[in-house]
């Protein structure tokens, strides 16, 4: 990448290249229709009582500054995903705002497009254009795909660990479950930010990683097996099952030994001081001290 163009022109190169690469048009919902879209979209992938957001506090958050976004196809013009990202404050960012991302989502039929990332590069895109350095959320420390999604596609740093985070939800995505999260903390224009934005960041296999790391939560036959805890000088691998929605559908029990293992295995690591760095190729988070190889070293 060369190092003399403007970082926020960078990022909407790379926005722009996302979009066409997942054939969609991605905009500012900025108008009432745009905004009934993004409900639309958003209460399709969060299906439940009511809506996500109402329309008055959507239309109050777009006029007030916050993020919204709606992405189209590029030739039906079908919204197929939207995002919602809230201006906050904080005393760990330069400046002292940054935007938490509360919702992005994608149509079901249509998440094999990449739209997802598309998404996530336009809120960079915009926030860096508005000088907020720092984009953060939380996630389901469970489901696999996005834990990837984050650490690898996008670069993130992986924060705290939260113990039923939300309380009890009703959606149909989390009804049941415990709304453990982990804090997504997006570093805009960080070394892995860029290489991410760039598909330049790249994730090693489990495999590969036996002899530096061992396990402290494995799979064996779809249950999780919980290992002794680490110490503070260890590299520890946490795996994930391969789809904790589903299991979530077919299994409640199973999911939710799977939701109090992966409780335990990740406070036993933070304990230690260790931290989420990377994640595998085949799923498992890589945990090490804070100095380790994947934070900030690519």
């Amino acid at each position: 990448m060369a190092s003399d163009i403007d970082p926020v022109l960078r990022a909407w190169e790379a926005s722009r290249a996302a979009d066409a690469a997942a054939s969609v048009v991605i905009e500012l919902a900025e108008t009432a229709e745009d905004q009934r879209q993004v409900r639309e979209v958003l209460d399709h992938v969060w299906p439940g009582e009511g809506t996500q957001v109402t329309p008055n506090l959507l239309r109050a958050l777009v006029h007030s500054g916050s993020y919204c976004s709606l992405a189209r196809d590029r030739d039906t013009g079908r919204p197929l995903g939207a995002a919602l990202g809230l201006v906050g404050r904080s005393g760990e960012v330069p400046g002292g705002v940054f935007v938490h991302s509360h919702m992005a989502g994608v149509w079901e039929d249509y998440r094999d497009r990449h739209i997802g990332t598309a998404l996530k590069l336009h809120q960079r895109a915009w926030s860096m254009g508005e000088g907020i350095p720092v984009v953060a959320w939380t996630f389901d420390p469970l489901v696999r795909r996005n834990a990837f999604f984050n650490v690898v596609r996008l670069g993130v740093q992986v924060r705290s660990y939260h113990e039923d985070f939300y309380g009890e939800m009703t959606d149909a995505v989390n009804a049941g479950d415990r709304s453990d999260r982990l804090v997504a903390w997006w570093q805009l224009d960080s070394t892995q930010a860029s290489l991410a934005a760039a598909g330049e960041l790249r994730a090693p296999s489990s495999v590969a990683l036996v002899d530096v790391a061992r396990a402290l939560l494995t799979d064996v036959d779809g249950e999780p097996v919980t290992h002794e805890a680490p110490t503070e000088a260890e590299t520890v691998l946490v795996h994930l099952p391969s789809d904790a929605v589903a299991v979530r559908r077919a299994d409640p029990a199973r999911a939710l030994r799977w939701r109090f293992a992966l409780r335990e295995a990740m406070r036993a690591a933070y304990d230690a001081g260790l931290r989420v760095s990377m994640v595998t190729t085949d799923g498992a988070y890589v945990l090490e001290p804070t100095e380790g190889r994947w934070h900030e070293s690519h």
